[in-house]
């Protein structure tokens, strides 16, 4: 009897024992995004004109084949890896080569459709045709293995890339042909431009067709060359980039189109001025026009221009949008037939949709609101209905809705209260539903147009179920003249006794084009957060005026004065903390990367004092050093502001340093340059003030793979040793 007693109270300490967990750094850091995360259906894909999707499933950790679900027929067929594998072997024999193509050890990912039945997938340097019906395989693509930037046309196979600097097209069926030839220093053809603002990611545009494509020249050779230093070779060498540092000479790009069976280029006339932003690239459907939203470099205007395929001749201006402070373009039109399409603007204060004829009449507003559409997911058949996700429901979510283009009636299809990402049917019957929310950490439902659930494919189980959280709260906090609302999230530390006094840590971002906090799973904060609460501290978190999917007047109001409006927001929620009896005032520190290790920075020396400790990664300290289309989108240039650079140049408030400060930074940190960090160290030796200064050898904006579980642990370790020791 006393054995079983004991038996029973061994088992139950071992439950408790495994219950109380602690994150060790691998855990938060690796851990967050492999086995610590929720568990998720990947490969999730619908096959075009038809109601089957496919998702991947795995075997021994790897994706080993895809389910087939027929959503009409109510059936499943699964095709296996080694079903691929059979397909490659028969694909081989058929090959006269000495090196048959190597067999695959996992399933890989589809990237496109040929047709309604062949999927495409690749493998380095080939294109892969799979019949997921006949299971059979074809080589499509065998590319240079140097080749980047691949852009495929779904239907004709065609498929463009780039070779260093210079653009190739290799049609489907024949060899590669070289679109440009520019070696001279500075050229780059086919590539993305404008460091990647107004949306651009890419830099290669197919018509419909398939017959002709778009492409970018971007000539950058009177942008100041910069050195990013190769450390492995003796001596180390400068390896120059071009890097447009705000207020100087920007690059010109100019568009080009190739047509792919006379293999003719044409340019765009564009024309002056030559610093200007080409952004926003679209086709017409029917191949005759090209459209662009072309955004001077003050980026108070843009127009939106058409232009004549065949002769590059611009043949209309369809409208004009202009801002006292900045315009910011991020989607190309989307069409509803040859004859309108879909525009996306913030003109009345949030992004909503607008209907157009293809000269550029409005035909009406079809969204409207205090809330943002922050994604366009196509329509139905008929044109009759508009999908878009959207914050609707609330500035924390993300849900998907439908409106009729008739008479503008909306209506909500993901009902659920969190962040859903979704993927329609070519008919946009049905959706893949994806979602989490603070309860729940991953689920997936097959839904109607309607919103009904037709499936509950999966719900993950919490992965952090036998782990130490702290208590995590959402709570919204008044701005400082009281008229805006700022969501903020605490999180407590693990026992958390409201009767004694605790140190905070404060994580800062703050800047645009990013929201931290969500109602995703843990309301969007990472394993960091509750490592830190796991060693006592209270975490922090505020999305500032300037942050994310706020509204436009949200973001512009901290326009020329980066950094001012931001820290007195981040200071209403140190005066709520101060409010708090647990909260030991006396023991709180920031942290932040990039814009936030700006803010960090920022909150250490301009308003010194407040924090007793700060760790500030990748900092932009001089705003005249950060590059044109970010800087003078919200600084204007630097002779046009000065007072605001001044202001904000945090080489001028050095000296007002108190308590500890460190500063991080990856050495070929092309984003932020090197060089702000640096100069910051500089002004202090000389001035004598104290700091503490570490460096990433070789790593660029972030330190990422196994190195980011050595910068967090020095990040760790730092606020540890001067807030609690």
């Amino acid at each position: 009897m006393k054995k079983s007693i004991l038996l029973t109270l061994a088992l139950g300490m071992g439950t408790l024992a495994i219950a109380q967990k602690n994150f060790t750094m691998q855990d938060a850091i690796t851990g967050a995004s492999s086995y610590l995360a929720p568990k998720r259906v990947s490969g999730l894909n619908w096959m075009p004109q038809s109601h089957t999707w496919i998702q991947s499933f795995e075997e021994a950790d790897k994706a080993a084949g895809w389910v087939l679900s027929d959503a009409d027929k109510g059936t499943k067929d699964t095709l296996k890896l080694v079903d691929l594998n059979r397909a490659l072997m028969v694909f081989n024999s058929t090959l006269n080569r000495q090196d048959p193509l190597p067999i695959f050890d996992k399933m890989p990912s589809i990237h496109s459709w040929a047709n309604n039945r062949e999927a495409r997938f690749m493998r380095k340097n080939m294109v892969y045709r799979f019949d997921l019906v006949s299971k059979t395989l074809m080589v499509e693509h065998d590319m240079d293995l140097k080749a980047a930037n691949k852009d495929f046309h779904e239907s004709t196979g065609n498929v463009a890339y780039t070779l260093d600097n210079n653009l190739w097209v290799k049609p489907y069926g024949t060899a590669a042909k070289p679109v440009t030839n520019d070696l001279e220093k500075g050229i780059v053809n086919g590539q993305s431009v404008h460091r990647n603002e107004f949306g651009i990611h890419k830099g290669t545009f197919w018509s419909d067709n398939g017959e002709k494509l778009a492409y970018y020249r971007m000539d950058e050779s009177m942008v100041t060359e910069y050195p990013i230093y190769d450390l492995h070779k003796m001596p180390a060498q400068a390896d120059m980039i071009r890097y447009p540092f705000a207020g100087a000479k920007s690059h010109h790009v100019t568009l080009h189109v190739y047509d792919v069976k006379s293999g003719k280029t044409i340019q765009i006339q564009t024309g002056e001025p030559k610093e200007q932003y080409l952004t926003n690239i679209a086709w017409s459907p029917d191949g005759e026009e090209i459209f662009i939203a072309i955004v001077n470099r003050d980026q108070n205007e843009m127009k939106l221009v058409s232009f004549d395929a065949k002769t590059g001749k611009q043949k209309a201006v369809l409208f004009t949008e202009t801002h006292p402070k900045y315009v910011e373009p991020e989607n190309p039109m989307h069409w509803l037939s040859n004859k309108e399409f879909i525009w996306e603007s913030e003109r009345d204060g949030f992004n909503h949709l607008y209907l157009y004829k293809r000269d550029g009449k409005l035909v009406k507003q079809l969204t409207s609101g205090d809330w943002m559409v922050t994604e366009y997911m196509g329509t139905d058949n008929k044109g009759k209905k508009l999908y878009f996700m959207s914050t609707k429901q609330s500035p924390l979510n993300q849900n998907l809705y439908s409106v009729e283009v008739s008479n503008g009636k909306l209506a909500e299809i993901t009902k659920i209260n969190g962040v859903h990402s979704c993927k329609g049917a070519s008919d946009k019957s049905m959706w893949l539903d994806q979602y989490s929310n603070p309860e729940t950490p991953y689920a997936f439902n097959l839904i109607s147009n309607e919103g009904k659930k037709v499936d509950q494919q999966f719900l993950a189980e919490d992965p952090l179920k036998y782990y130490n959280l702290g208590q995590t709260e959402v709570l919204t906090l008044k701005s400082t003249d009281g008229t805006t609302d700022l969501y903020a999230r605490i999180t407590k530390p693990v026992n958390f006794d409201p009767k004694k006094k605790y140190p905070v840590v404060v994580y800062v971002y703050g800047g645009p084009h990013l929201q931290l906090v969500t109602n995703r799973w843990m309301n969007g904060a990472n394993l960091w957060t509750h490592y830190m609460a796991q060693q006592g501290f209270i975490v922090f978190t505020l999305d500032n005026r300037g942050s994310s999917n706020r509204g436009l007047n949200f973001e512009n109001a901290t326009h020329r004065q980066l950094g001012t409006l931001e820290m007195a927001d981040q200071l209403r929620g140190v005066e709520y903390l101060k409010s708090l009896a647990y909260v030991d005032a006396e023991r709180m520190g920031v942290h932040g990367w990039s814009f936030g290790g700006f803010m960090t920075t920022s909150l250490m020396t301009r308003q010194a004092g407040t924090f007793k400790v700060g760790v500030a990664g990748g900092p932009v300290i001089d705003w005249s050093m950060y590059e044109i289309m970010y800087t003078e989108r919200y600084m204007d240039r630097p002779e046009e502001n000065p007072e605001g650079f001044k202001n904000n140049n945090l080489l001028n408030y050095t000296e007002n340093l108190k308590g500890k400060l460190m500063l991080i930074h990856g050495t070929s940190d092309d984003v932020v340059l090197w060089q702000h960090s640096l100069l910051y160290v500089q002004k202090c030796v000389k001035e004598g003030v104290q700091l503490d200064y570490f460096v990433y050898p070789e790593h660029a904006h972030n330190v990422r793979g196994k190195d980011r579980e050595h910068l967090m642990q020095k990040v760790s370790d730092y606020l540890i040793e001067n807030l609690k020791n």
